[in-house]
């Protein structure tokens, strides 16, 4: 018979490593699943700089190795297996991992969203060195340089309007003629003068060896192809949950993302959700570190409640506990 364990964490990003330290120092012995991309996010993110408590700023990966010794450090058990499938339906609450089956009483799941990418290999190359998938995240690196947006939709809207911030130029290609974005995103980003639109065209190519230097493009109507100098290319067509394994097993909305209630909680008692797997809007580490403080402290009272059911307990209280 599988050990049951108080609270069992799927992702290692900032939501999940938070949420482990947090049920760590609470004594709650948490057991950590890293995932396929220990780090999450961060680990392809070069310079940091809008993490609170960093002057100076600090590399996605060594950000993230700080988090997980941190988390080891309070008595966090993290085990670099990839979680193959999950039953929610059952309490204790089954986890399966490489053939082994594991018990919780409490899952929290911080698996994250990955950015929609091209598929390039040059695009790959160059991530993080010119290539971006979040304004917010790296649009600061690019002061008055020329900047290329990639994408048509909201997404790419938002994406293009917040780098007028800092670029000299934005061009937003798009493999169609027309927008997808709702009408107030296209207006604003049509009427900004440091905006304009290539149409037609697909990225065949991102150019550069250490930085990027420009793109290859495909006139997906007359075949033709020509070559635009950037400084930098966002991809913005979008963002996927990592939510797969819990298709029919929590409420998901419909762009996939895990949906929450009060706090944290999902649709099921017991599970919690933290970080870009639930959060469709901010996507950012410091919303994915606080949600993860949410979902152990949750995790925490729940825990509580299951001992006491007749017993509902207060809300929390901002310094009731020790941080």
């Amino acid at each position: 018979m599988a050990e049951t364990r108080k609270v069992v964490i799927l992702g290692s990003g900032a939501a999940g490593l938070t949420a482990a330290v947090y049920a760590a120092r609470a004594n709650l012995e948490p057991l950590l699943f890293e995932g396929h991309q220990p780090g999450g996010q961060l680990t392809i993110t070069t310079e940091v700089e809008n993490y609170p408590g960093f002057a100076e700023a600090i590399m996605g990966p060594d950000l993230m190795a700080r988090m997980r010794a941190q988390a080891a450090r309070f008595g966090t058990e993290i085990v670099t297996a990839e979680v193959e499938s999950v039953n929610l339906k059952v309490h204790p609450f089954e986890i399966c991992a490489e053939g082994k089956r594991y018990l919780a009483q409490t899952v929290i799941i911080a698996t994250g969203a990955k950015a929609k990418l091209l598929g390039l290999k040059s695009e790959a190359k160059l991530m993080g060195h010119g290539v971006s998938a979040c304004a917010t995240c790296d649009g600061y690196f690019f002061k008055n340089m020329r900047i290329a947006v990639v994408g048509g939709g909201d997404t790419a809207m938002e994406e293009a309007t917040f780098l007028t911030k800092f670029a000299s130029h934005v061009t937003v290609l798009h493999r169609r003629d027309e927008l997808r974005a709702s009408k107030i995103m296209q207006e604003r980003a049509k009427a900004n003068p440091k905006i304009s639109f290539q149409w037609n065209v697909e990225v065949e190519e991102v150019l550069g060896n250490e930085h990027v230097t420009g793109v290859k493009l495909l006139d997906v109507k007359t075949g033709k192809t020509s070559t635009m100098d950037v400084e930098g290319l966002f991809i913005g067509i979008g963002h996927m949950p990592n939510t797969k394994l819990f298709e029919g097993q929590v409420e998901l909305h419909a762009n996939g993302y895990v949906r929450t209630f009060t706090g944290t909680r999902t649709s099921i008692p017991g599970v919690f959700a933290a970080g870009d797997v639930q959060d469709s809007v901010y996507r950012q580490a410091v919303t994915a570190a606080g949600s993860g403080c949410m979902a152990a402290l949750d995790a925490e009272r729940y825990l509580e409640e299951l001992k006491h059911p007749s017993h509902a307990l207060p809300p929390a209280v901002e310094g009731a506990r020790s941080r």
